[in-house]
């Protein structure tokens, strides 16, 4: 493994773990030091202050420079705040969103806004958590007490490049076990999910250089953390330790995780689409190899659907075509549908139940059709906004609608979509038949 290289600001960093070093370089060049005065205090009740939007400032040079969306925004998760309201996170570079700093840092904090039924936009967005460097991409899980577990990357006050830290909080937000919490000092990447009332974080950690999307590197390995309720570690497994392999996603079932990640293929610029299954319970660990041999790199995203008790996947493949698979509690492969339009990059699944819907990169939203032996595709219709590639979630409103909150370079962007109005897929189009 090589270490992670000092870059100097503006230049492309081959991952947001490179910010720490980036940090360091801008303050031998810039006199911006980095020590007790970047500092705050620890985090209590979350800030409720409404957070007020100043005109977008004009991108720094070297963000210009860089072309990397997840400058803006990255990472969005939702939660049950009662009373059919919901809660709503997402990472960004302020609001609204203004890109990488001048001397090329990213500054993400964790913002929370509150969804209302019949409200066409999120209200009282306000920061959740705010540090110096950046906290991103923010993911979210809820357990079966209404428990809220929020992770991230983050790159304040740690010892190595990054450390993916964490904290738990109630329905209403009052913090359990605030952040900042370490999950791993170095780790990176995290995704979370509740199994019944545990939750599992599934993180990478370190890097490598060279390789990847625009030769700009790996991780270093995949490795899978339950917590109890309360934030204490009750188990920890390495995955794929110490391999190239990395931007891990999980998807929880009341008993069982779902683990899928991407594979290094020295000398391609696709990957392998690994995935595993995770007991949280005993800790018991099924690697059960390939789901894809070359998926586009970052193309892929899981949920669990309790209508038929299954898992979904959804990926493209090197060859730009969208693919569904439906994967039993066992870890079992039950059905595919491999013909689909290509998939957007970070988007989440939305399920409703038996429907599970994905954000296609043509600007639609396509409906599956899921029972416990098969899938179809059951209608699309065209998004009224933008898809973007650094977070889309979606979730039920109410009389049939998703609610949809797609992350952009200007800031959030949203939508309802009344699933009775979906038209079939025009016969131009290839019909899956699922296998």
């Amino acid at each position: 493994m090589t270490t992670l290289p000092v870059r100097l600001p503006g230049a492309v960093r081959s991952h947001p773990a490179l910010r720490a070093a980036t940090r360091l370089a801008a303050a031998a060049i810039f006199g911006a030091g980095y020590g007790a005065g970047c500092i705050a205090a620890p985090a209590g009740a979350p800030v409720v202050h409404t957070v007020t939007i100043d005109a977008p400032a004009e991108p720094a040079a070297g963000d210009k420079d860089t072309g990397d969306p997840r400058r803006f925004m990255h990472g969005v998760g939702v939660a049950d705040a009662g009373d059919g309201k919901r809660w709503v996170f997402f990472s960004s570079a302020g609001l609204p969103p203004r890109g990488a700093t001048r001397n090329g840092s990213w500054s993400h904090d964790v913002y929370v806004g509150e969804w209302q039924p019949g409200k066409p936009q999120l209200t009282n967005v306000r920061t959740f958590i705010s540090r110096p460097e950046a906290q991103e991409p923010v993911s979210i899980a809820q357990n079966g007490r209404g428990d809220i577990f929020v992770t991230f990357e983050d790159g304040w006050n740690t010892s190595q490049e990054v450390s993916q830290r964490y904290g738990v909080y109630r329905r209403n937000l009052k913090p359990i076990k605030p952040y900042p919490r370490d999950v791993e000092a170095g780790g990176h990447s995290g995704h979370v999910a509740a199994a019944g009332e545990r939750f599992v974080v599934f993180y990478s950690a370190d890097w490598v250089d060279g390789g990847g999307v625009d030769n700009l590197g790996s991780g270093n390995g995949v490795y899978v953390k339950t917590y109890d309720s309360a934030g204490r570690v009750l188990n920890h497994v390495p995955v794929a330790a110490h391999r190239r392999e990395w931007w891990p996603i999980v998807a929880g079932s009341p008993r069982r995780a779902l683990l899928v990640w991407q594979k290094y293929i020295e000398g391609s610029t696709d990957a392998t689409l690994e995935y595993a299954m995770f007991d949280p319970f005993t800790a018991k660990l099924d690697k059960l190899g390939a789901l894809s041999d070359a998926i586009q790199y970052y193309v892929y995203s899981s949920a669990y659907v309790p209508a038929v008790d299954r898992f979904i996947v959804v990926t493209t493949t090197a060859d730009n075509r969208g693919v569904a698979m439906l994967i039993g509690p066992d870890g079992r492969r039950i059905a595919t549908l491999d013909c689909l339009p290509p998939s957007v990059r970070e988007s989440g699944i939305g399920v409703d139940g038996a429907h599970a819907y994905v954000p296609t990169r043509d600007g639609r939203l396509l409906t599956l059709t899921l029972t416990a032996t098969a899938m179809s595709v059951t209608g699309a219709q065209r998004s009224p906004v933008p898809w973007g590639s650094t977070g889309i979630a979606a979730f039920p409103a109410r009389g049939g609608t998703m609610h949809v909150v797609s992350l952009t370079p200007t800031g959030t962007r949203e939508a309802d979509f009344d699933t009775t109005r979906e038209a079939p897929l025009p016969k131009t189009e290839v019909q899956c038949q699922s296998h």
